[in-house]
């Protein structure tokens, strides 16, 4: 292939100016289309530089309220009860993974519990997803708990719930007047909307 190129070129001064000329065009179209390349890079850039400072916080646990939704009742002493947290802040934040739950008595002294992360017997947990709250804005869990025999020597007594928002270090208190067996809670990941069986 290099013979015949260097014949070709040797075969006057018009062909060689021609070819010449090719490699010169190609040329510029490359440095143009590298050149062109780096503009549009340039621009991705600085979008993905401008969303990533314009990114929102962790949501505070000052800035949410805690409260339930709907109450969930079913077979075999199952019960559950959809958690809400709601951002009160004047500002859009961001929450991601499961909350967290202890019980406590009536006196607000902890009581031994367990929080299991997943699938309810209401619910299939959803994937762990960053969910952007604005202002005014929910988002949802399911717990589930069980209360085979209300009173008896593996079930706690409370008197309220603690609902501690992923990534925090403190929590809210709801009022939980509920017998739960050996302490045992399960709660899915939280979600805008979380379809529930009852």
């Amino acid at each position: 292939m290099t013979q015949k190129h260097h014949s070709h070129e040797s075969q006057g001064a018009p062909a060689a100016r021609s070819d010449r000329g090719r490699r010169l065009a190609r040329a510029t179209l490359a440095a143009t289309t590298v050149v062109g390349l780096g503009i549009t890079g340039a621009g991705v850039a600085q979008a993905g530089q401008a969303g990533a400072t314009t990114g929102a916080p962790t949501c505070a646990v000052s800035g949410l309220k805690a409260s339930f939704g709907k109450g969930l009742a079913g077979g075999m002493n199952h019960q559950g009860v959809v958690i809400k947290l709601k951002n009160t802040s004047a500002h859009a934040c961001l929450l991601r993974g499961y909350p967290g739950l202890g019980l406590e008595d009536s006196a607000h002294r902890t009581l031994p519990s367990t929080t299991h992360w997943g699938d309810t017997w209401y619910a299939k947990s959803p994937a762990k997803a960053t969910l952007t709250l604005g202002t005014g804005q929910s988002v949802e869990a399911v717990m589930a708990w069980t209360h085979a025999n209300t009173g008896t020597s593996d079930a706690v007594h409370a008197a309220y719930l603690e609902v501690t928002p992923p990534a925090a270090t403190s929590h809210k208190t709801l009022k939980f007047p509920q017998w739960v067996d050996h302490g045992d809670l399960r709660v899915t990941a939280l979600a805008y909307r979380i379809p529930v069986e009852d």
